[in-house]
């Protein structure tokens, strides 16, 4: 296997854990909280919704689907602390741009050569990231870190474990 399918193998077991975590929730669901001061799956969606737009934007401008306006204010550190369905979009919605946002990472990854995943991580990406390769292995990571409070919530929820 090559870098581009090890990424895109990553990438896509995170997808289908997400995928298999909001299968069976509503858009109530959404706004429920792990615990007091956490953040609720709708704002989370947000956030890595924008965060690999930004990301990948970074890697290669101009690549990737544009998101809608005002949705990077909608899902800013402040509004996490909203629990006003009308501040965040439906599960859906997330799910549409999350698909969009995916296919244009998958895109720019089918771009790249072996050699461009050695670049380093472009600003800002690079006080965290060291690599263009490690910038397609996160668009995988960050969404399992995330999702990984689904789970909780899933449970609070009443929901089975899936995994």
């Amino acid at each position: 296997m090559n870098a581009q399918g090890a990424f895109r193998a990553g990438i896509s077991g995170g997808q289908h854990l997400v995928e298999a975590y909001l299968k069976d929730l509503g858009d109530a669901d959404l706004l429920v909280r792990p615990l007091p001061g956490t953040n609720h799956i709708a704002w989370q969606l947000g956030h890595l919704i924008g965060a690999e737009n930004q990301m990948l934007e970074a890697i290669r401008p101009g690549s990737m689907p544009k998101l809608p306006a005002g949705f990077r204010e909608k899902h800013n550190k402040e509004k996490a602390k909203s629990d006003d369905a009308k501040d965040f979009l439906t599960k859906d919605e997330y799910l549409k741009l999350f698909k969009e946002q995916r296919a244009g990472t998958l895109a720019v990854l089918e771009s790249m050569s072996e050699a461009d995943f050695d670049k380093p991580a472009p600003e800002p990406l690079s006080s965290f990231l060291r690599t263009v390769g490690e910038v397609f292995s996160m668009q995988g990571t960050h969404w399992v870190m995330h999702a990984g409070q689904w789970a909780l919530i899933r449970r609070k929820l009443g929901h089975p474990p899936l995994f």
